[in-house]
């Protein structure tokens, strides 16, 4: 099989994922399963190693899923428990009902969330902590997701996050010499971002008004449980609160696997609030949340696992750079940036950063542009990347905030865009990368 057409294949089959998940026509489950399957049967690939190649990218996200399962189940088990509901009801008091107040509140929790360089936790806790309030305002169910994913976009690069460590660990280059320069871009997105909430909150504000509650100490249950009342544990409050901030650290700081730090924190809360019948029944009603989201993961494996198996992703990056024209190798830092837009989006991070960036560098290099530089570039692209099917943790933003993933595309994907060209053209006024 010709490396051009598994290149074709691999951009057509995202083209033709994104258009029928946007169209509504098929649901982002079947379609991660589906499409590439009659794709890889379409190109021959029908013998025993195929279903090998499923059942190792479903192994690859494992971990992810299994993550997601319990972090859903413990920040369940939190929000049946009523630990988020006098967080809600001081923000619902402070905000007074203004939508541009909860949209820009919402930018700020996201922002700060994202230090910790892990886009779940972000998407747990900003998605927990607002969605309960976006839904008694009545906002825009797109908004919270947006806010979020965007925000993330902009948090992700720092140096602990998953794209800067892969540029790090591609080229051998320092931190300092990639990401420092990159702040000041980080900044302007971020104040891009926050414009957004202020657009969308002021968009909002005219719609539906300012919502004047009574405080009448009544509780909105984010689980949907119309025994909620019953749940609630607030003499609890306390312990809950010590218990989330402990595990909340040991994520920052990488204790152990985030997929056992979860499961631990589920046993632990379900234990501290309820008893062994009670149990049961917060990890059925809790489970129907995770098994959507958790579902959407294990597909997006099967996708990957085909498209990695079949070549599809190493033909892309071969083409990828063939598209250069070896007369353009003194812009390379600007080609690299504006192919890193597209790049990151129709590949994973590992498939970009480990397989074409060396590539495109050491080309690059023969006219004299340092490794960093070209890190610096190929790290503007992530404005976008996070919207990709290919990010399992997106999954689990629209399984939070209760959107379809095709909407969330639709609606945050050009604002994405944005925060990269903001990225480029701050790089190019600062002479970060050349033109």
């Amino acid at each position: 099989m010709s490396q051009t057409i598994l290149a074709y294949a691999g951009f057509a089959m995202i083209i033709v994922f994104m258009y029928l998940i946007m169209s509504k026509r098929m649901s982002a489950m079947n379609a991660l399963v589906l499409i590439p399957i009659v794709v890889a049967l379409a190109l021959g690939f029908h013998d025993a190693k195929f279903g090998k190649m499923m059942m190792d990218g479903v192994r690859k996200v494992a971990p992810t899923g299994i993550m997601i399962c319990f972090a859903i189940l413990f920040f369940g088990t939190m929000i049946d428990a009523g630990m988020f509901d006098p967080i809600i009801e001081k923000i619902l008091k402070a905000v007074h009902g203004d939508p541009l107040k909860v949209c820009i509140g919402t930018a700020a929790l996201a922002t700060a969330i994202s230090l910790d360089g892990d886009g779940s936790t972000t998407y747990l806790v900003t998605c927990t902590a607002m969605f309960g309030v976006h839904r008694r305002i009545g906002i825009n169910p797109l908004i919270l997701p947006s806010l979020a994913v965007l925000e993330n976009s902009v948090m992700n690069i720092i140096p602990w996050g998953g794209p800067t460590g892969r540029v790090l660990a591609s080229l051998s280059v320092e931190a300092k010499d990639v990401f420092v320069p990159m702040v000041p871009g980080m900044v302007l997105g971020t104040l891009f971002v926050f414009g957004l909430a202020y657009y969308w909150g002021k968009k909002e504000r005219a719609r539906i008004g300012v919502i004047d509650f009574t405080h009448d100490g009544s509780h909105s249950a984010v689980s949907e449980d119309p025994e909620a009342e019953k749940l609630r544990r607030p003499e609890k409050f306390w312990i809950n609160i010590g218990l989330t901030s402990v595990l909340l650290v040991a994520l920052m700081v990488e204790l152990m696997p985030l997929a056992i730090l979860f499961i631990i924190g589920t046993a632990l809360a379900l234990m501290i609030n309820y008893t062994t019948k009670e149990q049961q029944a917060r990890v059925v009603a809790n489970g129907a949340n995770a098994m959507p989201v958790v579902s959407l993961i294990f597909a997006a494996g099967v996708f990957m696992g085909i498209m990695d198996g079949t070549k599809m992703i190493e033909s892309m990056s071969k083409m990828i750079i063939s598209w250069i024209p070896v007369e353009m190798g003194p812009h390379f830092p600007l080609i690299t940036s504006l192919i890193s837009l597209p790049g990151t989006f129709f590949m994973t991070n590992d498939a970009f950063y480990f397989g074409v960036l060396p590539v495109l560098t050491k080309a690059a290099a023969e006219y004299g542009i340092p490794a960093y530089e070209m890190g610096r570039a190929a790290l503007i692209g992530q404005g976008m990347h996070l919207l990709s099917p290919l990010v399992p943790s997106t999954y689990l933003l629209v399984g939070l905030g209760k959107v379809e993933f095709g909407d969330l595309q639709k609606f945050a994907i050009l604002p994405g865009i944005c925060i990269s060209l903001i990225w480029l053209a701050t790089a190019l006024l600062m002479g970060n990368i050349r033109i």
